[in-house]
């Protein structure tokens, strides 16, 4: 009977087969990447024109519904992420990542047909109606390149060299939304200065995703169909193999497509899951207020444009920041949660320093912001990719392809829920004084750092002769 150390192919074989595997992994990385970029392309396009559809004169929405549409996205998404990671992990990841984006570029163009026909004034309830309701479902199409995305990054990287790089290989791969994002903003003041509507800043986006769901289509989500077989791919069969003798053995049969999709429970039950999954939202919750707070606290000293401008560091800094963390916790073995203690420990510093500057200029500013950013955009961005996969490789569920996603989706969902229930209590306390809200928000990084410190503990004393591995 096959073991999980037996050999299934012989060596040349097996050289033959990490030579395919390699030579795929580029088109699987620049088809997620895109997937995934394309989804902030589409939310920034939106948020780059919100003054125009605001204005009474061009788009007359109400202030007050966009608003809910904006509420009602962060719902849909957050439920999505997990709904959708479940959903990668039972069906074909392709499918499910081809459907996010045929889906988003479909309710973008909703939105237009709202915008070239006037709903809004035609009827003021059925416009505004129909307007939250696509931004209702928008926020579960976006929500499918992260958990899925992930998982199938997770197939294709798999082999020895990728798991020693991997956190600088999703430190690169989560770029896609800053790519995304500068791509919205410099696309949509193009589409303003050539004197074209304003709605183009939607259309364009609308069909690239239509176009970027097409050439999903035809990504492999794992090497097995390929027929190469890899040591995650061996582990299963031999698992298959075992099963399908102790079932003859009792007269039952086995489904041959392997173990079956892990449940939330059993998800929830691999160690850590939950302590990263809330520890990511009160981490997330910091870069959710800095996001869309940190122009409004700079306006105190500064204009608005300077203000933007000096925000804009905080931004450019988040993108290294995954680089940077998944590189540096691969050159210490992969102890990422010491290196993401490290790094919030120090956002903690750099945050008690801003809250008691008086009167900061944009020279102290701009450094501080940037390291800010990077120190945010490193940990946020390595916890639903990196570690997710390195937490879906636990021996509990080693050789199923069938639990990256569900991580993944339970991490990002789960946190983006904490995030935004904690967002609620910015609003009161930058009415009583703004340092305050530094305080808050050190107080759930330094929460946030606790949870994972049981982690941080074992990856820096690891008992004798036991791996740092998740």
């Amino acid at each position: 009977m096959p073991s999980e150390t037996t050999p299934l192919v012989g060596k040349e074989d097996d050289l033959d087969m990490l030579r395919r595997l390699k030579a795929y992994q580029p088109w699987a990385f620049f088809v997620t990447f895109g997937g995934y970029m394309m989804a902030h392309f589409s939310r920034k396009s939106y948020s780059t024109i919100k003054t125009k559809l605001k204005d009474p004169d061009i788009g007359g929405f109400d202030p007050l519904v966009m608003a809910t549409m904006d509420t009602v996205f962060m719902g849909t998404y957050a439920a999505g992420n997990i709904i959708n990671g479940k959903l990668g992990d039972t069906f074909n990841p392709t499918t499910i990542l081809s459907i996010g984006l045929f889906g988003s570029g479909i309710c973008l163009l909703l939105l237009n047909i709202s915008i070239w026909f006037d709903l809004v004034r035609v009827s003021a309830g059925f416009g505004n109606f129909f307007i939250i309701a696509v931004y209702f479902i928008f926020g579960f199409f976006q929500a499918t390149g992260g958990p899925v995305g992930t998982a199938v990054m997770g197939n294709w990287f798999c082999d020895a060299d990728s798991i020693k790089k991997r956190g600088t290989i999703f430190g690169f791969w989560t770029c896609h939304q800053y790519i995304g994002d500068i791509t919205a903003q410099v696309f949509s003041p193009l589409i303003f200065i050539l004197g074209l509507p304003y709605w183009w800043a939607l259309l364009v986006p609308a069909l690239c995703n239509v176009g970027w769901g097409f050439l999903t289509l035809g990504l492999v989500a794992d090497p097995y169909e390929s027929g190469i077989i890899t040591p995650e791919v061996k582990i299963r069969m031999a698992k298959l193999e075992a099963k399908k003798k102790e079932a003859a053995e009792s007269g039952e049969t086995v489904d041959e497509s392997g173990p079956p999709p892990i449940s939330y429970v059993d998800a929830f039950k691999i160690p850590m899951v939950a302590q990263y999954a809330l520890a990511f939202g009160f981490f997330k919750l910091v870069n959710y207020t800095m996001f869309f707070n940190l122009p409004q606290i700079l306006e105190e000293n500064f204009s608005p444009a300077t203000a933007n401008l000096i925000a804009a560091l905080y931004s450019v800094g988040m993108m290294p920041g995954g680089i940077i963390v998944g590189y540096v916790s691969d050159l210490f073995g992969g102890r990422r949660a010491a290196v993401i203690g490290v790094f919030m420990c120090s956002l903690i510093v750099v945050m008690a320093i801003y809250a008691h500057l008086v009167d900061p200029s944009p020279f102290v500013l701009l450094p501080l912001l940037g390291l800010m950013g990077i120190l945010v955009g490193g940990p946020n961005n390595i916890i639903t990719s990196a570690v997710a996969a390195d937490l879906a490789s636990h021996p509990s569920v080693k050789g199923s392809t069938k639990s990256l996603g569900t991580v993944t989706g339970l991490i990002n969902g789960c946190g983006s829920i904490t995030a935004s229930v904690g967002l609620l209590a910015i609003e009161p306390l930058k009415d009583i004084d703004i340092y305050y809200v530094w305080m808050y928000l050190i107080g759930c990084t330094a929460f946030g750092t606790l949870l994972m410190s049981t982690k941080i503990y074992a990856e820096l004393y690891p008992p004798p002769s036991t791996s740092v591995d998740v």
